[in-house]
């Protein structure tokens, strides 16, 4: 079927509080393969910025709902039990051939995975994620459902990109082009990582945070249904503020504080060149 006609059916099953389940796992079917070819996606820039395609966020839930939990053997060390319209994928090498490093990393269907990627073991990238070409996922790092990844993006060990299903509407986590996502990292709850950015070892980002730009003198918050943006560039590292109150002051509490400190410039790329080495 058309995309056209797979979203019609998608909206359609997702409205029904018992759909026919033979119609509906037909359909998570097509969306899930759609999804592995990058023919739809979860969320994609516009003129106008990004936008939510809630009718794929919806079928990634119908997905769910109309799986069964069965036992999944990846021989000769990985057994699981999952829903199984949601198994591992068998060929996670996608277009042109991504390289998966053996020793433990999971790509669920519905997953992109873009021409060049390198991912490291352990990883997980799940459902609905969208992985763009060239870039690397190192090891023990976390894509999660619906993120977006940009193309020759580093997420670096242990960075945990958080997944975002409901609400449906809701903008996923996005990681945009070149950016450089250091080890530890916490991205959560739909934060905008703008195109070549650079976040420091232990960076923690939620819509909920502001984010302090000394740069530009700024106190950077989410608006009302929308992301935590991290400026194009923009350089990040952890910081604390006082905490407010005689309790805090009391016992000199901080809250984290995640700060801008600079802007990319040919000295901060000169720190990078080691990436390029990895892929």
């Amino acid at each position: 079927m058309t995309g056209d006609e797979l979203r019609r059916e998608i909206e359609s099953l997702a409205e029904l509080a018992d759909p026919p389940r033979a119609r509906a796992r037909s359909a998570v079917s097509a969306l899930l393969a759609a999804l592995e070819r990058g023919e739809v996606r979860a969320a994609e820039a516009s003129p106008a910025g990004w936008v939510v395609h809630a009718w794929v966020k919806r079928g990634i839930v119908l997905a769910f709902r109309v799986g069964e939990d069965r036992d999944v053997d990846l021989p000769p060390v990985f057994h699981f039990r999952d829903r199984d319209t949601l198994p591992p994928r068998p060929d996670a090498r996608g277009p042109g051939g991504a390289r998966v490093v053996p020793g433990g990393t999971s790509i669920r269907r519905g997953a992109y995975v873009g021409r060049g990627v390198v991912v490291m073991p352990p990883a997980f990238v799940n459902v609905g994620a969208r992985v763009e070409e060239g870039t690397m996922i190192d090891s023990h790092a976390l894509v999660g459902s619906c993120a977006q990844i940009g193309r020759r993006v580093h997420l670096s060990a242990g960075a945990q990109v958080g997944g975002v299903l409901e609400p449906i509407g809701a903008l996923p986590v996005i990681v945009e082009d070149d950016a450089f996502v250091g080890g530890g990292c916490g991205l959560f709850e739909g934060v905008r990582v703008g195109a070549g950015a650079v976040l420091a070892p232990g960076v923690v980002l939620t819509r909920s945070v502001p984010l302090y730009d000394l740069v530009r003198g700024e106190v950077l918050r989410a608006g009302a249904g929308e992301s935590l943006a991290v400026p194009a560039g923009a350089v990040v590292v952890p910081g604390s503020r006082p905490a407010t109150g005689a309790f805090a002051h009391r016992h000199g509490l901080q809250l984290q504080a995640p700060v801008v400190v600079k802007y990319r410039d040919a000295g901060t790329d000169a720190t990078l060149v080691l990436e390029q080495a990895l892929r």
